[in-house]
């Protein structure tokens, strides 16, 4: 990858290890926030990850000669951070206190539907296509038919409302940010995608660090007691999940569609049952595999119509 990758047609091959990292490698990470949870409270969790992947993504721009430092720069991504990061990571990690990974990553497929609907740029383009609105409809019923079971109260289950609310206020949040960065936050720093990630994860860290240290999160944690898969979980989160699918993430909106690179949370759920199931000994209901087959026929029924009109493939 260059410096300059927005003057380019990128590569190919860039273009599908970027998607196979934002789908299968994300998809993974909500399987592995469930084994971190288990030794580090969520804040702390947060701090940890976001902290330690800022600082090697920044030392690595600054070892390529880049002016890390520009003010302008570090503003943008204090928004894209906070947004992107900082609450829809703390809400995930605080709805799977109430859900599965699995059902949280099936939730959370719904952030792409809310892309488009925020997307107000592309609404002539999304919308004007018969297909595009109906898989937006679909997709919601999905989601609603996903949801569906939270709104009983279950022994199993205590308060899972609470995390379908939270997971709601992620999805948005998310949106939001992943517009902001496509519009907004590279458009007059013309820096390379992993210095903008790195301060994204700096100044998200940092927030994840005030609230841990607010609520006193320090105090309730036995460092010796942490098992070697809590920790082991972490470092995969830093190293795969921020360092790598983060900033390919970051890279993908640069060059690719908006709303094509949020159909990664259509992909996601499918890894994360996969894991939940074979790893973690989670089960999911044919109600919310019903749901979830509705919301990956949605993203057919949006991607399709517009690839054929504008004559390009789709990873």
């Amino acid at each position: 990858m260059t410096e300059d990758l927005t003057a380019r047609k990128p590569e190919w091959l860039a273009i599908m290890i970027g998607y196979f990292l934002i789908y299968v490698v994300w998809g993974s990470t909500y399987y592995f926030i469930g084994v971190a949870l288990e030794g580090f409270p969520p804040f702390l969790l947060g701090g940890l990850r976001f902290t330690t992947a800022g600082i090697l993504l920044l030392s690595y721009s600054r070892i390529r000669g880049e002016n890390v430092f520009k003010g302008g720069l570090i503003r943008k991504s204090a928004i894209s951070g906070i947004i992107l990061l900082f609450i829809d990571m703390s809400v995930i990690m605080l709805a799977q206190k109430y859900l599965s990974s699995s059902l949280v990553a099936i939730i959370a497929s719904s952030t792409v539907i809310w892309i488009m609907a925020l997307d107000i740029p592309m609404w002539k383009t999304n919308f004007k296509i018969p297909a595009v609105s109906l898989g937006i409809v679909t997709g919601f019923l999905g989601v609603v038919l996903l949801f569906i079971e939270q709104l009983f109260y279950t022994e199993e289950n205590i308060h899972a409302e609470y995390g379908v609310a939270l997971l709601v206020l992620g999805c948005i949040s998310w949106a939001l940010g992943t517009l902001y960065a496509k519009y907004k936050s590279s458009s007059e720093e013309k820096v390379n995608e992993f210095a903008g990630a790195a301060w994204q994860m700096l100044l998200a860290g940092g927030m994840f660090w005030l609230c841990s240290f607010a609520i006193c999160e320090g105090n309730t944690v036995r460092w010796e007691a942490i098992s070697s898969s809590a920790w082991l979980s972490l470092v995969y989160l830093i190293l795969f999940g921020s360092v790598l699918a983060y900033t390919s993430y970051i890279w993908l909106l640069k060059v690719r569609p908006a709303m094509e690179v949020g159909t990664h949370a259509y992909v996601n759920p499918l890894v994360a049952v996969v894991l939940g199931t074979l790893l973690g000994a989670e089960t999911i209901s044919w109600i919310q595999m019903t749901g979830l087959c509705i919301v990956l026929l949605s993203i057919f029924l949006i991607r399709r119509p517009s690839a054929r009109k504008s004559g390009k493939a789709i990873p």
